[in-house]
C-alpha cells in the first residue's frame, strides 16, 4: 500500500477531486448534495448547495465549476461504511450544473429534455480543447424494483449551446478522461469492470466503427471482486481507474496493460486527481469512510484543459 496522508476526513460520501488554483481542493459530497472546498491545512468550507446527487466535477471556462448531478442516490451505512443505494425518494431529475466558486451561484446548464437527450444519471466529465466537455451517464439502478438504465456518453459545449448522446448503448460508464493527444476517449464501466476507449474523429464526435461492437474499444478488464469507478489520465497516457472491492487504482497502459495497482483501505475508492508543481501529488477519495487522502504519484499526471 502506498504512503498515504490523510488531508482531511469527516466527508461524506466525497467524489470528484478538482485540484485548484489555489492549492485547494474542489470535491462533491454526494449523500449531502453538497460541493466542499478542502484547504491543504484539511479545513472545509462549502462552496455551494445544489442538492440532488452532485457526483464529478471538473474546472471550466472562466474558472467555473462543472457538475454532473445524479439526481440522488438511496443510502445505507453500517460499521462507519457509507454507500449508496437504489434511486432516491426525492429523485430529482439528471442534470449538468455550472457553480461560480466565488459566490456557490448554482446555474442548471443541462436538464433531461434539452436537445432531445435523456438524461438519468449524469456522473463523470472531462474538457477537451474546444470548449466543450465529454460526460457520462451512469443511469439509475434499483433492484427490488427491478429497474436498470440503459445508458450513454454525451458531448456538451460550455456554454449551454449544443448537448447530444454521442455514444449509445453504454454498459452504465463512470470515469472518464482524453489521452494526452486529445485523439482517444476513455471511459470506464462499472458492473461489466471494463476500461473502454473510443478513437475521437472531431470535437464531440467519434468512429462509429472503430470496433467489432461499433464505436467502443475493451482496453482492459481485470479478474477478481472489482468494480471501476472514476479516472484520470497520467502525462505518459497510462489510465488511472479508481477500483471498487479489491480496492484501489488500477494502473492501465493505451495498450491494456496493467502497469500497477496501488492499493487501499477502504472498499469505495471511486476517485483520483493530480496536481502541484510537477503534477505528482495525487488526491484520493475514500468514499466509503468520508476521508481525502493524497500521496506521492510514481508518474506525473496529465495538465487538464482548464
Amino acid at each position: 500500500m502506498a504512503d498515504f496522508e490523510l488531508v482531511t476526513d469527516g466527508l461524506r460520501f466525497p467524489e470528484g477531486p478538482v485540484f485548484m488554483p489555489d492549492g485547494s481542493i474542489a470535491l462533491v459530497e454526494i449523500e449531502p448534495g453538497r460541493i466542499t472546498r478542502v484547504r491543504p491545512d484539511g479545513s472545509k468550507e462549502t462552496i455551494a448547495e445544489p442538492g440532488g446527487g452532485p457526483n464529478g466535477l471538473a474546472l471550466g471556462p472562466g474558472g467555473m465549476l462543472y457538475c454532473c448531478n445524479n439526481g440522488g442516490f438511496d443510502w445505507h451505512e453500517n460499521n462507519g461504511m457509507l454507500a449508496p443505494g437504489g434511486i432516491a425518494a426525492n429523485y430529482s431529475g439528471g442534470r449538468i450544473e455550472r457553480i461560480d466558486p466565488a459566490t456557490g451561484t448554482v446555474e442548471v446548464l443541462y436538464k433531461s429534455g434539452d436537445f432531445g437527450c435523456v438524461l438519468r444519471g449524469p456522473n463523470d466529465l472531462v474538457f477537451d480543447d474546444h470548449g466543450g466537455f465529454w460526460f457520462t451517464d451512469h443511469g439509475k439502478m434499483d433492484h427490488a424494483k427491478r429497474i436498470h438504465d440503459v445508458v450513454g456518453i454525451f458531448y456538451a459545449k460550455a456554454d449551454g449551446s449544443h448537448l447530444e448522446e454521442v455514444v449509445f448503448p453504454s454498459n452504465n460508464p463512470n470515469g472518464c478522461g482524453l489521452s494526452p493527444d486529445g485523439q482517444w476517449l476513455y471511459a470506464a464501466e462499472t458492473y461489466t469492470c471494463r476500461l473502454m476507449k473510443f478513437r475521437v474523429t472531431a470535437p464531440g464526435k467519434v468512429d462509429t466503427a472503430a470496433g467489432v461492437g461499433g464505436a467502443g474499444i475493451p482496453v482492459y478488464r481485470p479478474a477478481g471482486w472489482k468494480f471501476f469507478d472514476s479516472l484520470a489520465v497520467e502525462a505518459s497516457g497510462n489510465v488511472c481507474v479508481a477500483t471498487i472491492g479489491e480496492s484501489g487504482i488500477s494502473v492501465v497502459s493505451p495498450d491494456g496493460d496493467l502497469v500497477e495497482f496501488v492499493a487501499t483501505d477502504d472498499i469505495f475508492t471511486t476517485n483520483i486527481c493530480f496536481g502541484g508543481d510537477d503534477m505528482r501529488d495525487a488526491y484520493l477519495t475514500l468514499s466509503g469512510t468520508g476521508r481525502l487522502v493524497k500521496t506521492r504519484w510514481n508518474r506525473p499526471g496529465l495538465k487538464l484543459a482548464y
